[in-house]
C-alpha cells in the first residue's frame, strides 16, 4: 500500500481517530469501577456480571470477521461510520438500566461498535506515513481514556448520580465522533492493484499463517497478555474495596494510577530502551519482571499506599508487551505472511478480553476477590514461559 506524506488534511483525521481511541479507553476503564454497582442494581453475583466480558468479547470477535468485508463494499469512512452507529443504542441501554437479559444484548452492540472503530482506525494509521510512531500514540491515547474513566465513573458514583449516568455521558461524547466520521474524516487513497493482488493472495496466506505452530504460540502469549491486562483493569477496583476496604474515590484514584502507569509506558518505554541501546528480547524480559514483582509486591503487602504505587507500576511494565508482540510478529515468520500473523495474533488476543476476566470473576464469587493477584501472577508465569520460547525463534536485538 503506497501513501502520501501527511499533510495538514490528514490531521483532522489522525485527531479523530486519537479522539475515538480515547472514547474507548475511557469506556475501558470506567467499566471496572461499575461492576459492583451493576451487581448490587440488578442483584447477581459476579460471576453472572462476568457474563458481559463474554457477549462484549463475542461482539468484539465479530467485528474481526465482519470488518473486513464492509470495509471492501463500504470503504473505511463508512465502516468506522457503522461503528459509531452500532455502539450508540447498546450505550443507551445501559443509561436506561434495561432489564439485565437486554444489557447482554447491549453489550454485545458495544463491543461489536468498539471493535470496529478499534479495527478501522488502526487501519487508517497503519496506511500512513510514520505509523508506528502514530501507532504507539494511538494506543497510547487509549491510555488517556483509560485513565480518566475510573476517575469520572468513581466520581459519578461518589456524586449519587446513578451508575447509567457515566453510559449517557458515553453516549453524549460518541455523537461528535459519529458527526466527525461522516463530515472531515478522509482515509488514504491506497494503490488499486496493491488490493487487487490482495484478494488473489488472501485465501492461501491465512491458511499457511495458520499452519505455523509458532504464530500460534504468539496469539496465545498476546492473549493471555490481554486476559492480565483486562482482568486487572475490570477488577481491581473491586479489589480495592473488599480486599483493600479503599473508600470509593481512593479506589477510583488508585485504579487511574494503574492506567496511568500502561499510558507513560507507552509514550517513555521504548525510547528509553532505544537510547539505552536495550533490545527487544531485555526488554520483555524486563516488563515480565516488573510485572511479576509489582503483583506480588501488592498481594503480600496489604497497605494502601503500597498498592497505589504498586497498581502504577504494574501498569507500567504492561505497557510496552502489546505492540513488543506485535513488532516481532513479521520476524517469525515469511514475509509475505506478515499481515496475516498480525490479524490473526489480534482476532485471537479478543479471547482474551472475555475468558480471563470471566474467570477472575468466578474466582471472585467462589473463594474471594483477593485471588486476583495471584491469578494474574500465574497467567504472568504463563507469558514468561511462552516468551522463552517466541525470543528463540525471532531475530531480535538485545
Amino acid at each position: 500500500m503506497r501513501v502520501k506524506a501527511v499533510s495538514s488534511s490528514s490531521s483532522p483525521s489522525i485527531s479523530l481517530a486519537f479522539f475515538g481511541f480515547v472514547l474507548i479507553g475511557i469506556s475501558g476503564g470506567g467499566n471496572g469501577v461499575l461492576l459492583p454497582s451493576l451487581s448490587s442494581f440488578y442483584h447477581v453475583g459476579d460471576a453472572i456480571i462476568g457474563l458481559l466480558f463474554l457477549v462484549s468479547s463475542l461482539g468484539y470477535f465479530l467485528s474481526a470477521l465482519s470488518s473486513g468485508l464492509l470495509a471492501e463494499r463500504l470503504g473505511l469512512r463508512w465502516l468506522l461510520g457503522v461503528g459509531a452507529i452500532i455502539l450508540l443504542p447498546g450505550l443507551l441501554g445501559f443509561g436506561l438500566e434495561l432489564p439485565f437479559v437486554v444489557l447482554l444484548f447491549a453489550r454485545l452492540l458495544i463491543g461489536l461498535g468498539i471493535g470496529i472503530i478499534e479495527t478501522g482506525f488502526n487501519v487508517f494509521i497503519t496506511a500512513l506515513p510514520r505509523h508506528t510512531t502514530l501507532l504507539n500514540y494511538l494506543h497510547a491515547f487509549y491510555g488517556v481514556g483509560a485513565l480518566v474513566g475510573p476517575l469520572i465513573a468513581s466520581t459519578i458514583l461518589a456524586l449519587a448520580w446513578g451508575w447509567n449516568s457515566f453510559y449517557l455521558l458515553m453516549l453524549g461524547l460518541s455523537l461528535p465522533l459519529l458527526l466527525g466520521l461522516t463530515t472531515f474524516f478522509r482515509p488514504p487513497a491506497s494503490t488499486p492493484p496493491a488490493q487487487e493482488d490482495e484478494v488473489v493472495s488472501k485465501e492461501n496466506v491465512l491458511s499457511a499463517t495458520l499452519k505455523l505452530p509458532v504464530v500460534w504460540l504468539a496469539a496465545i502469549f498476546l492473549l493471555v497478555y490481554v486476559g492480565v491486562e483486562v482482568s486487572l483493569g475490570n477488577w481491581t477496583y473491586s479489589f480495592l474495596l473488599e480486599a483493600r476496604q479503599q473508600g470509593t474515590v481512593a479506589a477510583g484514584w488508585i485504579v487511574s494510577g494503574f492506567w496511568l502507569g500502561l499510558t507513560l509506558g507507552r509514550f517513555t518505554l521504548q525510547a528509553l530502551a532505544e537510547r539505552l541501546g536495550i533490545g527487544t528480547k531485555v526488554l520483555m524480559y524486563t516488563c515480565l519482571a516488573g510485572l511479576g514483582i509489582g503483583l506480588g509486591l501488592v498481594w503480600l503487602v496489604p497497605l494502601g499506599a503500597i498498592a497505589a504505587i504498586g497498581f502504577c507500576f504494574i501498569g507500567l511494565s504492561l505497557a510496552p508487551i502489546y505492540p513488543l508482540t506485535v513488532a516481532i510478529a513479521p520476524r517469525l515468520v515469511p514475509a509475505r505472511l506478515a499481515a496475516s500473523t498480525i490479524g490473526l495474533l489480534v482476532s485471537v488476543s479478543i479471547i482474551g478480553l472475555a475468558l480471563f476476566p470471566w474467570l477472575a470473576g468466578v474466582l471472585a464469587q467462589f473463594i474471594g476477590i483477593w485471588t486476583l493477584l495471584p491469578y494474574t501472577l500465574g497467567l504472568t508465569v504463563v507469558m514468561l514461559a511462552l516468551w522463552q520460547y517466541l525470543a528463540g525463534n525471532a531475530a531480535m536485538s538485545g
